[in-house]
C-alpha cells in the first residue's frame, strides 16, 4: 500500500450549491493532493499506478473509479471538466483538444447512419464544413436552415432528425436563435437541441436552463482568455455525455493537462472578463453605428438590432464580438484592415487582445459563394473580437483603417 495516496481537502462541487457563477467559477471542482497546494496542480504524466493487480484490473473494468491513462482520465482534466460543468449548469462535461473536436465527439457519439441533423446556416465555417463534407460520408444528412426563421426549422425537422445544432450568437453576425423555442421543437421530435455557446459563455449565457441538451464550447476563446492554448468541451446530461465519453476514450480527441489547467485559471476571471468585454463592444459598436462609411453593425447589444429584446431575454450580456459592413467590397475591407495599428489580424476571437479580421477570406473562406451569399458574409464584411485595451484606443485604431480605406 505504499503507493496509495491520499486525497485531502478535496472540494467537490455539490459543497458550493448555491453559490454564485463567480465563486463557482474559482471554487468548482478543485481537489487537492496531500501536498494540500492552493493553486490547482497539474498532473502532466501519460499513466498512472496502480497498488496492485486487482486494483487494476477493477479500474479498467469499471468497478472502481480512478485514473487509468490520461488519453481519457487525468485530474487536471477532470477538475477543469466540473468546473465547467457546474458553470453551465449540466451534469457532467468531457474535455476535448478543440472546438470542432468537441462537435466531432458529440456527433460521432450519438449520431448513426440515416440520421439528419438540421443545423443553422449561421455556424463557424468549419463547422458547416465538417457537417456538409464529412459527417456525409457516413451517411449523417444536414439540412440548413436560417438561424432565426422557426418555419425553415419546422418544416426541415423530419422522422430521422436526432440533433438541431446552432450557434447563438452567430458567428459573425450576431444573429440570435430562439433556444427555448427550438428546444421544445426538438423534444417533440424525440430530438436533442445542441448549442455553442462560445460567443457567451456560461457567464453571460446558460443554454441549459433555456431547454437545450447539450452545450459545446471552443475553449480556446473566452473560456481560456488570453490566446494560450486549444480545447474544447461538451456539457450536458450523465447520460449523453457517458456515450460522449466512450467515444473520446475509444478515439482520442483528448485534451491535455497542462491546457486543462490553463483553462481553469481562465475561468477564473471568465465572468469579469465578459462584462467588461460586453462594456468595451457596445461603446465601439455604437461608436461605428453612427458612421456614414458604415453600411450596417452587427452587434445584439445595439437597440436596432432586430433581436435585440431576445437577447436580453436569453443572456446577461451581449459579449464581446461585433461586425460591420464598411462601403465598398474586398479591397476597401482589406484596406480597412490593413490600416489598423495595434489590433491583432488573427481569425481566433475572445482574446485580451482585440482581433480582426475578413471573415469571407478567413473563418468562412471554405464555403461556396452561394453558402456565402446566404449566410450573409459579403466581401465587405469585418469582424471584430474587441479586447480589454482601452475604447478610446480601440476606436482610434479602427479610425487609422477607416483613413487606409479611403472611406475618412
Amino acid at each position: 500500500m505504499a503507493n496509495s495516496i491520499p486525497t485531502e481537502g478535496s472540494i467537490p462541487v455539490a459543497e458550493i450549491d448555491g453559490a454564485e457563477l463567480d465563486t463557482i467559477a474559482i471554487r468548482a471542482g478543485i481537489h487537492r493532493t496531500h501536498e494540500l497546494e492552493h493553486s490547482e496542480a497539474i498532473f502532466p504524466t501519460s499513466s498512472f499506478v496502480f497498488n496492485n493487480a486487482a486494483e487494476a484490473a477493477a479500474r479498467f473494468s469499471g468497478e472502481s473509479e480512478g485514473n487509468i491513462y490520461s488519453r481519457f482520465t487525468n485530474p487536471t482534466v477532470k477538475m477543469f471538466e466540473e468546473r465547467i460543468a457546474a458553470m453551465e449548469g449540466g451534469e457532467r462535461a468531457v474535455a476535448t483538444a478543440s472546438g470542432m473536436a468537441a462537435i466531432l465527439s458529440t456527433c460521432v457519439a450519438l449520431l448513426k447512419q440515416g440520421d439528419n441533423v438540421v443545423c443553422s446556416r449561421s455556424v463557424f465555417g468549419t463547422t458547416n464544413v465538417f457537417f456538409e463534407k464529412y459527417m456525409a460520408k457516413f451517411g449523417v444528412t444536414t439540412t440548413f436552415v436560417d438561424l432565426t426563421d422557426m418555419a425553415q426549422w419546422r418544416e426541415a425537422v423530419g422522422d430521422n432528425t436526432r440533433l438541431l445544432f446552432l450557434e447563438t450568437p452567430s458567428n459573425p453576425l450576431c444573429e440570435i436563435g430562439d433556444i427555448r423555442g427550438l428546444a421544445d421543437l426538438a423534444h417533440e421530435h424525440d430530438a436533442l437541441l445542441v448549442v455553442d455557446n462560445c460567443f457567451c459563455t456560461p457567464a453571460l449565457q446558460r443554454p441549459l436552463s433555456l431547454g437545450a441538451d447539450i452545450v459545446v464550447h471552443s475553449a480556446t476563446k473566452y473560456l481560456d482568455g488570453q490566446g494560450r492554448c486549444v480545447g474544447g468541451v461538451v456539457v450536458g446530461n450523465n447520460q449523453h455525455m457517458e456515450e460522449v465519453f466512450g467515444f473520446l476514450r475509444s478515439a482520442g480527441p483528448t485534451m491535455s493537462p497542462f491546457n486543462a489547467w490553463v483553462f481553469l485559471k481562465g475561468l477564473e476571471t471568465l465572468c469579469i472578463r465578459m462584462k467588461a468585454h460586453s462594456e468595451s463592444a457596445l461603446a465601439i459598436a455604437q461608436w461605428l453605428n453612427a458612421k456614414s462609411s458604415v453600411e450596417s453593425v452587427f452587434y445584439t447589444g445595439l437597440k436596432n438590432h432586430a433581436q435585440h429584446e431576445l437577447a436580453k431575454q436569453q443572456q446577461t450580456g451581449f459579449g464581446g464580438v461585433l461586425s460591420f459592413r464598411i462601403k465598398g467590397g474586398r479591397e476597401e475591407a482589406w484596406k480597412f484592415i490593413d490600416g489598423v495599428q495595434f489590433l491583432s489580424i488573427t481569425a481566433n476571437l475572445g482574446d485580451t487582445k482585440s482581433t480582426i479580421t475578413h471573415p469571407a477570406t478567413t473563418t468562412h473562406g471554405r464555403l461556396s459563394d452561394e453558402s456565402k451569399e446566404r449566410s450573409g458574409i459579403t466581401e465587405n464584411l469585418i469582424r471584430i473580437s474587441v479586447g480589454l485595451e482601452s475604447v478610446e484606443d480601440i476606436k482610434k485604431d479602427l479610425q487609422s483603417g477607416f483613413v487606409s480605406a479611403g472611406l475618412e
